[in-house]
């Protein structure tokens, strides 16, 4: 392991790391007792929540100490049942070979995000194709690899949980990404649950021919992956920098573009903030990018801009 690029040794470890977190969280659902905590508005936590971030977060922190790794869940005992720790990385991913430009990064450069369970409420209400784990690994402040597992995908040959993985300059795996939906139609993704007036006037604006509201950063990235939607967008504060750092570095591993609605990157360092007050908006590979942007309102971007 050692003669493997720290970059390298992260992401296989956070593979391993989110498939047995997917298995804490069927396990749990097995047992039927969520035990959920009501955090706030539309913000719930389960014990798939807790658990599943427990095991990532211990397992991270006992292979990679001097990495921030910084979780949606916040400090948690991390004394867990020995069962529940990796300890062997991705074997599989090893075998690629690590960009240049990450072959010399150090465990100081780098950031952890760690959302255990993205699209709590979905798994509560039983739409459990939308959920998802997200590991998303930030060098120097900017969103570079990413793991997103899907705990519930069920795959051709009837086993059960898939795992995506990128990383910019090395590309993507775990599934074989699609061209965009039809020419001559324009798909839309957006949220759910968390819309309002403004998320609605960005919405507008693009004339979406069908606009798909799904649940959970993490699973909106995978429409744009599997060629389902052209675009996510939504023009609101609410999401969190563990709910962006995976889907991003995904998605730009592929070819595609996640920033705020203004066009910014976000960035993912050790201090920053944990609200992406600025909105999401993301292109699949293949979408003029700019061209979405320049269709969201200026008044839109403004308003926005005025809450940063």
């Amino acid at each position: 392991m050692a003669q493997h690029p720290l970059l390298m040794r992260v992401v296989a470890f956070s593979i391993t790391a989110a498939n047995r977190a997917g298995e804490i969280i069927r396990e749990v659902l097995n047992k039927g007792e969520l035990g959920i905590v009501d955090k706030g508005k539309d913000d719930l936590q389960t014990e798939a929540d807790r658990s599943a971030q427990r095991c990532i977060v211990a397992s991270l922190n006992r292979h990679f100490p001097k990495v921030k790794v910084i979780g949606e869940e916040g400090a948690m005992d991390l004394k867990i049942p020995p069962e529940w720790l990796t300890n062997e990385a991705d074997s599989d991913f090893l075998r690629n070979k690590c960009p240049d430009s990450l072959k010399n990064i150090t465990e100081e450069d780098l950031v952890i995000w760690v959302d255990p369970l993205d699209g709590t409420s979905e798994y509560t209400q039983g739409f459990l194709e939308h959920v998802t784990v997200l590991i998303g690994v930030s060098v120097n402040e900017k969103a570079v690899g990413g793991v997103i597992h899907q705990p519930f995908f069920k795959t051709d040959s009837g086993a059960i949980g898939r795992t995506i993985w990128g990383v910019k300059g090395m590309g993507i795996g775990g599934i074989e990404p699609t061209t965009t939906p039809p020419d001559g139609r324009f798909v839309v993704t957006t949220t759910r649950s968390h819309s309002n007036a403004l998320v609605q006037s960005a919405l507008d604006a693009l004339k979406p021919d069908e606009v798909l509201r799904v649940g959970g950063a993490g699973y909106k990235i995978i429409q744009l992956l599997e060629g389902k939607a052209h675009a996510y967008v939504f023009a609101s504060a609410g999401c969190k920098k563990w709910d962006t750092c995976a889907p991003e570095a995904v998605l730009e591993a592929n070819g595609g573009i996640l920033t705020d609605i203004m066009g910014n990157h976000y960035l993912y360092g050790k201090n920053v903030a944990f609200p992406n007050k600025g909105g999401v908006l993301a292109t699949a590979k293949g979408v003029n990018y700019q061209e979405v942007l320049n269709k969201i309102p200026t008044q839109v971007k403004e308003t926005i801009s005025k809450k940063l």
